[in-house]
Formats: C-alpha cells, sequence, structure tokens
C-alpha cells in the first residue's frame, strides 16, 4: 500500500518509559494503525458510486488504480473499496503463482480429490432434477428420472487444484469507485481519519496515549 495512504493516517504518541530515556515526558510518535475507514454499507449498494470489475490475470492494485485513476497510489483507494483487508488472501492470484501454490501445498497431491459434486440431470422431457454443483459422497445415488429400477450416480471428483482455481477465480470480481468520484472520497477519507474530541487530543491529526508508568 503506497505512502499516499498513510499520510492520511494520524499520528499518535505514546510515552517513552525506556529506563534509559533522560527524559521519561518525551514521546514516540507513529502513524494510529489501529484506524481503518470504510465504505458505509448505504453507500456500497449506491449504483452510481460503484461499477463492476473484473480483475484480469496478472493485475495488481497499482495496476487498477492507474488505469481508472491515473496514479497507481491509489492502490489503497481500491483495496477500500472493494473491503480487502488481507491482499494475499482476498486478491486473485495470478495463473502461475496460483500454480506454484498449489504445487508447494499438495505436492504429488495437486490432482487428488478433493471432494465430490454432482453433475447436472434432466428427465426426458428436460426438466431439471439434479443441478450441478452440489456436495456430496462419492456413492451418492439418485433413482433414474425416466427408467424405474435404475439408478444413477451422477457424480464427478473434483481435484485440488482445479477447488484452488475456482475459489481464485471467485476474487476476479469486485466493486470499484468510480473516477468521478474520486476528489470527493479524498476528502472525505480524510476527514473520516481526523481525531475527534477528547482528552488526548492535541490536533485534529495527534493525539497523546498517557500509558500509566
Amino acid at each position: 500500500m503506497s505512502k499516499h495512504y498513510f499520510r492520511n493516517i494520524p499520528n499518535i504518541g505514546y510515552k517513552n518509559t525506556l529506563s534509559s530515556s533522560v527524559d521519561r515526558e518525551n514521546y514516540v510518535y507513529a502513524k494510529n494503525l489501529f484506524l481503518r475507514a470504510k465504505i458505509r454499507d448505504d453507500v456500497k449498494k449506491e449504483i452510481t458510486f460503484l461499477q463492476s470489475y473484473f480483475i484480469e490475470d496478472g493485475v495488481r492494485p497499482d495496476t487498477v488504480a492507474e488505469q481508472l485513476y491515473g496514479n497507481s497510489e491509489y492502490d489503497w483507494i481500491v483495496l477500500t473499496v472493494s473491503n480487502t483487508i488481507n491482499v494475499r488472501d482476498e486478491w486473485p492470484m495470478s495463473n502461475n503463482v496460483l500454480y506454484d501454490y498449489c504445487e508447494n501445498k499438495y505436492g504429488t497431491d495437486l490432482n487428488a480429490t478433493a471432494f465430490y459434486e454432482t453433475t447436472q440431470v434432466k428427465d426426458e422431457q428436460d426438466r431439471l432434477i439434479l443441478p450441478a454443483g452440489k456436495v456430496v459422497d462419492s456413492n451418492f445415488t439418485i433413482p433414474d428420472p425416466d427408467t424405474h429400477n435404475i439408478t444413477l450416480n451422477p457424480v464427478i471428483g473434483i481435484s485440488n487444484y482445479l477447488a484452488e482455481t475456482r475459489n481464485n477465480e471467485k476474487k476476479r470480481n469486485i466493486k470499484i469507485m468510480r473516477k468521478e468520484y474520486l476528489t470527493m472520497f479524498l476528502m472525505d477519507m480524510k476527514e473520516a481519519l481526523e481525531y475527534t474530541k477528547s482528552s488526548q487530543l492535541e490536533s485534529r491529526f495527534l493525539k497523546n496515549a498517557h500509558n500509566p508508568t
């Protein structure tokens, strides 16, 4: 995440209680990483503010920001609006990285069966009897809808690699902010991260934590 994001986060001061400190009233200042702004739930439903985006193979948050907003340092906006907290787990891996990840994770069991799921079954009148994609046991059966005294085993095994690929693909569809709202978003985000009045407040962008000694 870019330095542009961290410039918007206010500071917090902690009293220096080290025994080697000459002045125990000194404060050590750092960014208050406990603060995190997010998009309001009602705004997420506003279709004029958000648009759908499909993450192509190998595309990173900074390349999305460059493409949409003309500045790769706005990658934090892409992540905030899409509610992506952990990029490593929530952003899709490239196909090559995914294969290496699966190979390291499963080794010789890469193509072993992870679970079983149903295949679609219809009768002769094209009516749906069983939808595809339901997780079942390998020996799951149903009566043949068109032939009496016959059972079907409409089951297929899903490999570890295919299961991981599916999970990775689910991460490709996100919501992003339309470019015309960029300036308003930056102003609102800065205001949302400012400190409110309290006994610890030094300024809108700084407060001191009074740790017991």
